[in-house]
């Protein structure tokens, strides 16, 4: 399996907003893509081994899930960490362009456009994202084969919490619907049911499709490249850095999300505690007064 990654990278440290690319403190951003670019190298490169201590030697591991893997990472006026980075840069290829910053997702769009034809998956991710599951694609092909091309599975996203007594929290909760409800029409086919392992798994239509990332088989990825809307840099959908990673899939896919009660099988985390801190502020924690 051959595997395109396009990574949305921007620091500046001078500027002013919401989004950790615009701190004055770049070290959590150096760690947050040094986990993301780590984590797929580990996941789904070749260089994995068993150690074998009777022969004292190193055998290859996981050859079964190996992938072939190209890391692409999209820059923007020179604003970015890529030099500070504690890894050697063969790991990734440096795609510099002179973009708005919030719109560097359509960057990625276009590279993956460009790119057609060379690859079995087609993916965009935010670089504050980490995968944690060697059997993700796998999941992802199953989904696939049980429900068909125009349907979509994304991750929940989560942060590790700081909230007492929580392990984690998925950050992306449904939105009212009318936010999404001229781009997708959640009540239909709006819950699949798949077993797997003897266990049922239930995936539901879902109000907040955005995941800050996205991953197509080439027939996916050639299905959207066809429509009028491709690439039209359309900013609607909550914000511009939103609908880079959001919108274009919504208008082109029945999205899925793993419903809470295994919201676990598939995920992706999002680096720090920021969201997950102010998620505490603003709900009641259920079993709590």
């Amino acid at each position: 399996m051959r595997i395109l990654f396009t990574l949305a990278h921007f620091f500046n440290p001078d500027g002013i907003g919401k989004y950790g690319a615009q701190r004055d403190d770049s070290t959590p951003r150096i760690q947050a893509l040094t986990q993301n670019l780590t984590a797929l190298h580990q996941l789904f490169g070749n260089s994995q081994y068993a150690t074998d201590y009777a022969n004292r030697v190193a055998i290859s591991a996981n050859q079964s899930l190996q992938t072939d893997i190209e890391i692409v990472i999209c820059t923007t006026q020179g604003y970015h960490i890529l030099d500070r980075l504690p890894l050697p840069s063969h790991l990734w290829t440096h795609h510099p362009t002179n973009a708005e910053p919030l719109l560097l997702g359509f960057e990625c769009q276009a590279l993956l456009r460009e790119r057609l034809g060379g690859y079995d998956y087609y993916c965009f991710l935010e670089d504050d994202l980490i995968l944690q599951d060697p059997w993700f694609f796998i999941k992802l092909n199953w989904f696939t084969q049980q429900a068909g091309d125009r349907n979509l599975l994304q991750p929940n996203r989560y942060e590790q919490s700081t909230h007492p007594g929580i392990g984690k929290t998925y950050i992306d909760g449904e939105l009212h619907p009318k936010i999404t409800a001229s781009y997708q029409n959640v009540r239909e086919h709006p819950q699949l049911t798949g077993m797997i392992m003897g266990t049922a798994v239930t995936f539901q239509r879902t109000c907040n499709p955005h995941s800050g990332c996205y991953f197509l088989n080439a027939r996916q990825m050639e299905y959207w490249v066809q429509q009028p809307y491709f690439l039209d840099r359309d900013t609607r959908f909550v914000g511009p850095l939103e609908s880079a990673a959001t919108l274009g899939i919504m208008r082109t896919f029945k999205v899925y999300k793993p419903a809470p009660p295994m919201a676990n099988f598939l995920e992706v985390q999002h680096f720090g505690r920021v969201w997950s801190e102010k998620i505490g502020q603003l709900v009641r924690w259920e079993g709590e007064g």
